[in-house]
């Protein structure tokens, strides 16, 4: 009996083992850096949004907030900015999202409106900046110096310049939301229905705000989009493997933002008839109205 028992134990002992090694050393085609094999966010798929009928919408409203960026709890949209080394498998929602367009797997816009998509090369176009010729130094190949004709002078060459496009520009997005009461269950919900990326330009001195070069929008809507970002992880730096996608990040609405415009008469922005303090008390009062929209349903 006691051969019995040992002979299992011992079995059981080198299948652990056995797994053991197979889960350390890296197979074939394996990224060197897993110790085991990682595929949860590659097989994931997006879930359709529940089905809305249009007399279930009792109210309405559509408000547009911006991620900031620059906002610490916000970085994780942000960075890597490079796009080639050293990124440890993680990618910016920037970059992720003009990957795709690149590739033609999903539809840009100009504005948040999204009726008629524009093509990839009018974006790049948009986004580095428009060809242009200047008047360069001609490098001498010897010395590795700015050339010199004989009474002294620079030799000047007309070069055309293209403008590369710079990752560290995009510093917000902003969200176009949704948000309605549905009489089935009479509770308040929300659905982003766009993601306006913005593009800025530095100001012409430290006091004033950056400008906005270009911006394009994308829509969350779309299943080719959501299927997207369920398959890039956001990165948490508390728990570098947690299961948060940035599809996860927008329907639990994981990131700060703030108020800046909702749908009124003039069609305006905040920022359109206050500013500083002012504008930001408005945007908070916004904020508290929605939320207490629900709350007044209740009342008698």
């Amino acid at each position: 009996m006691k051969k019995v028992i040992f002979t299992i134990a011992l079995t059981v002992v080198m299948a652990m083992a056995g797994n053991a090694q197979n889960i350390i050393d890296a197979a074939d085609g394996q990224n060197p850096n897993d110790f085991y094999q990682k595929g949860i966010v590659v097989g994931k798929r997006a879930m359709q949004y529940p089905f809305l009928r249009e007399s279930d919408v009792v109210w309405e409203t559509t408000i547009w907030r911006e991620i900031d960026f620059n906002e610490n709890f916000n970085q994780f949209f942000y960075f890597p900015i490079e796009t080639e080394t050293n990124t440890q498998g993680r990618t910016s929602l920037v970059n992720l999202i003009l990957k795709y367009a690149e590739n033609g797997e999903i539809d840009i816009y100009d504005d948040d409106d999204m009726e008629v998509a524009i093509d990839w090369e009018k974006a790049k176009l948009n986004l580095s900046g428009s060809p242009h010729t200047e008047e360069i130094n001609v490098i001498d190949p010897e010395t590795g110096e700015p050339a010199m004709d004989e009474d002294g002078e620079y030799i000047m060459k007309d070069t055309l310049i293209t403008p590369e496009f710079d990752m560290a520009s995009a510093k917000k997005v902003r969200l176009k939301e949704k948000w309605y009461i549905d009489k089935q269950d009479t509770r308040q919900k929300v659905r982003i229905v766009g993601l306006q990326f913005q593009f800025l330009k530095p100001a012409a001195s430290k006091q004033a705000e950056d400008q906005l070069a270009w911006s394009f929008c994308i829509p969350m809507n779309d299943m080719r989009v959501r299927q997207m970002l369920v398959n890039a992880n956001a990165f948490d730096e508390n728990n570098i493997v947690a299961e948060r996608s940035y599809d996860d990040v927008f329907i639990q609405r994981y990131f700060d933002s703030y108020v800046v415009r909702e749908s009124n008469k003039y069609n305006r922005e905040i920022s359109k008839y206050l500013t500083g303090q002012d504008a930001i008390l408005e945007s908070q009062m916004i904020e508290n109205k929605i939320y207490e929209i629900e709350s007044d349903m209740w009342e008698y």
